[in-house]
């Protein structure tokens, strides 16, 4: 019994640190957008539509240069060039379809994440 009592906890505990590694799943491009409609207040639903097609966009060329990276050996200092290229331009899409007031949200919130990166980076 003590010993199944143990195995059930090892299971669980195993579980619980893979699922709190997994924290970084990508979210779909509504999920992306429902996320910014929470941060920045007033955004209309022509924005959410244009917003939505830029999500949808990035993600497809995330995921066919993730696809060519790990085909071609996964160079990690040219991958993550690529992607902050790619993250540069979806941001200024991004503040095309926004409000001087929701762009300098959009600013904000767009540092924090970089902030938080770079904080990512130096921990590792």
């Amino acid at each position: 019994m003590k010993k199944l009592l143990l195995v059930c906890a090892l299971v669980i505990g195993v579980s619980a640190v893979s699922l709190a590694q997994g924290g970084g799943q990508r979210r779909t491009p509504k999920e992306q957008v429902e996320q910014l409609k929470e941060k920045i207040a007033g955004i209309t639903d022509d924005q959410t539509a244009k917003l939505t097609v830029i999500y949808t966009d990035a993600a497809k060329k995330r995921d066919s240069l993730m696809t060519a990276a790990r085909d071609a050996g996964g160079d990690r200092a040219s991958m993550m060039a690529t992607f902050m290229k790619l993250n540069a331009t979806n941001d200024a899409k991004i503040k095309t379809v926004l409000t001087a007031d929701q762009a300098t949200a959009y600013q904000k919130i767009a540092d924090e994440r970089a902030a938080a990166m770079k904080a990512r980076m130096a921990g590792n």
